[in-house]
Order: structure tokens, then sequence, then C-alpha cells
């Protein structure tokens, strides 16, 4: 399984992974807490961390596609949650490691 690493430099991080564990867990299982959450993905699993002033995503599925699909799946969702802070993407780079 590939894996990619998204950044998302902001001081709301903690806020964020509750909104998105929140939303997700509508559709696919999820685990959360205040500084970490976990979402089973359609493309594979997505690993969360709050961190002071950022947050970090690590995505894992089979190939090239399935990592656009999960990056695509997160940073659409980041973007209409985090509206307020101008987002547009997460820096993404490979491999992760959280």
């Amino acid at each position: 399984m590939a894996t990619q690493t998204g950044t998302f430099q902001t001081p709301q991080a903690s806020r964020y992974i509750q909104q998105l564990c929140k939303h997700f867990a509508h559709k696919v299982e999820v685990s959360y807490d205040d500084t970490k959450g976990q979402a089973a993905l359609p493309p594979g699993p997505a690993k969360m961390v709050a961190e002071v002033d950022r947050l970090r995503v690590e995505t894992a599925a089979e190939g090239a596609k399935g990592l656009e699909t999960a990056r695509y799946i997160i940073d659409s969702h980041l973007k209409t949650f985090a509206f307020r802070e101008g987002f547009e993407a997460m820096e993404w780079a490979e491999p992760g490691g959280l």
C-alpha cells in the first residue's frame, strides 16, 4: 500500500479532526479524540494528528489513483470546514509515518 502525508498549518487542527471524523462517521468507521483520529476511507485508511500549529493526515491506498482519491476526499472536506482560513489544499508529501 502506498502512503502520503498532508500538512495544513493551522491552530485549529483539533477542531478539524473532530469535524472530519464526525462527518466521515456517517459513511465509514472512525475513531477520534482531541488530538488524533482514524477514518476507514474507501481508498484506504486515513490517520490524523493535531499538533499545536498544524494538522497532519496520512493516507494509504493501493496505487496512485487511490492516493489521488484519498487526497481529494480530505482536501475537499477541509476546503468546506476551513474556508475562514482560506484553505485550498494540504501540502502532500511521500511517504507517511504518523
